[in-house]
């Protein structure tokens, strides 16, 4: 057995069977073994940005790693944009990198790069096979710290006679490592502190993220908020929420700086709760960072390491809190008239699948799809977490295949689709049931209200740098070229009846919304 088999073999009996691949020279020994090693599902795209979104997006939904496989330094860092986002969702992922062989590295050969360095900006966890004998172990070892507490990306580097070499070990699957438990003291000093706000008036705002967004723990954050008062937040980005009838909504702290103060205003206690303190995006002159008032105390109930949904559940019980309603479904009929994004929702709220995965990418346009939408049928929302645009495509591509049986749905804005425009061909390829919402307004939108938060004075220049006309780009015609059906659409009467027969049939479908 050589050591490209030993890593095969070890990361199916530690449970990661499907890996997203675009793969080099120095990994034809991996590629090789997958075709004497039945089990495993590898999943090919045309560049590597989609494949590390696309394994972001199959983690989120099937709650356990998948592997990918990058060529080299450079193939790593084709793929850092999209690792970026996945470490700030912190997603479960093992990385596979193939790097020079060890006694090939000191000729300082074309390729040869700081693969650990850039591993390290995007992992948790970072090792380099040193021989063959190694490579079951290490992979082993990468398995269980991706699936760690809160979940982390784990690069495992692999020099090609590491993979070519007799004397690959299969290893046994190491037991994953359980979340911190609910911390009673901090369980207690918040139960104290809602108790006390309560009694004096004094507002408080509870930030949640990450697991602690999922139905059973948001059930006990809206007891607890209906209880004692408190205003329930969503983190701006965040790697799945599950929400839709039957579920409690929760809002999401605005991405605009005035809104989300405004929307904060008066706060006296933040609990933190798998989340981090809400922040700008960017810094802007003489608007402040922290998006919170300067006087709130912040208190932390949980990290996102802790086991969130028995902290929350604690909480209820500590706290007596008794079960709330949960969200009724929105009987609004579907928009018609003029595209806007109030009408956008509205239709996403009436004819969304039951089960839908949304994949939301759709920056400034979109804005107002997630409060629109609280209403329509149980679905789960993934976000752009890292501000790394050029995530929907891969991530709903990786969700589709972490969820199969539920259809995707990307509101994808059409500048930042053209980053990993690829992923239309593995949609195609692997027969993936999306419906991918193109919003063309054919223009950087975003970077237009950024001038003016910036405080910049632009010229015809400057604002030629924010335009996608001259030529606009032909939706209908990028889609086909890689084997996705597409139409073009410019109301919402059309829309509707589009949007609601794609997503009865099978495979992929592009709708390109003029906007």
């Amino acid at each position: 057995m050589n050591g490209a088999e030993s890593l095969v073999h070890t990361l199916l009996a530690s449970g990661v069977d499907t890996c997203f691949a675009n793969p080099g020279t120095s990994e034809m020994h991996f590629v090789a073994a997958l075709d004497r090693i039945p089990g495993m599902r590898c999943v090919l795209g045309l560049f590597e940005g989609v494949v590390t979104g696309a394994a972001d997006g199959y983690a989120r939904m099937a709650d356990k790693p998948a592997a990918t496989l990058l060529h080299c330094g450079p193939g790593l860092a084709n793929g850092l944009s999209n690792l970026h986002n996945g470490r700030r969702a912190h997603t479960m992922m093992v990385n596979c990198v193939g790097d020079q062989a060890t006694y090939h590295r000191k000729l300082d050969a074309p390729l040869t790069a700081d693969t650990e360095g850039f591993a390290r900006a995007v992992s948790g966890w970072v090792r380099t096979a040193s021989k063959a004998s190694d490579v079951g172990a290490d992979a082993a070892v990468a398995v269980q710290a991706a699936m760690g507490p809160g979940g982390m990306i784990a690069t495992l580097i692999l020099p090609s006679d590491t993979c070519w070499d007799e004397g690959g070990v299969v290893a046994a699957p190491l037991p994953r490592v359980a979340p911190v438990p609910a911390d009673p003291h901090a369980i207690g000093n918040v139960a104290r502190l809602l108790r006390a706000a309560r009694q004096a008036g004094e507002k408080v705002a509870m930030v949640i993220g990450n697991r602690a967004l999922r139905e059973a723990p948001l059930a006990h954050a809206a007891a607890i908020a209906t209880e004692y008062g408190v205003a329930l937040w969503a983190q701006g980005s965040n790697n799945r929420i599950e929400r839709g009838v039957g579920r409690h909504s929760i809002p999401r702290i605005p991405y605009v700086v005035d809104q989300a103060v405004a929307a904060l205003a008066g706060v006296k206690h933040v609990v933190l709760v798998g989340a981090q303190l809400p922040v700008g995006f960017f810094a802007y002159p003489g608007k402040p960072g922290v998006l919170t008032p300067a006087d709130a105390n912040v208190v932390v109930l949980a990290r996102v390491e802790h086991d969130l949904p028995a902290t929350l559940a604690a909480l209820a019980d500590e706290l007596g809190a008794k079960p709330v309603a949960a969200q009724a479904r929105d009987l609004t009929p579907p928009a018609t008239g003029a595209v806007t994004s109030e009408a956008l929702g509205q239709s996403l709220a009436a004819l969304l699948p039951e089960h839908a995965v949304v994949v939301d990418e759709s920056i400034s346009f979109g804005r107002g799809l997630y409060p629109g939408t609280h209403g329509a049928l149980a679905h789960d929302w993934l976000a752009l977490t890292g501000g790394a645009i050029g995530d929907g495509l891969p991530l709903s591509t990786g969700a589709a295949v972490g969820a199969p049986g539920r259809r995707v749905v990307t509101l994808q804005a059409d500048g930042s689709a053209m980053y990993t425009l690829q992923a239309l061909w593995t949609q195609a390829r692997e027969r993936l049931d999306v419906t991918t919402i193109i919003l063309s307004n054919r223009k950087y939108a975003i970077l237009l209200g950024e001038l003016a938060n910036v405080g910049a004075n632009p010229g015809r220049t400057a604002l030629d740098m924010m335009d996608l006309g001259n030529p606009d780009l032909d939706w209908v015609k990028l889609a086909q070229g890689q084997g996705v059906d597409a139409a073009r659409v410019t109301d919402m009467e059309t829309f509707n009846d589009v949007f609601a027969a794609v997503n009865a049939r099978p495979g992929p479908f592009l709708i390109e919304l003029v906007i």
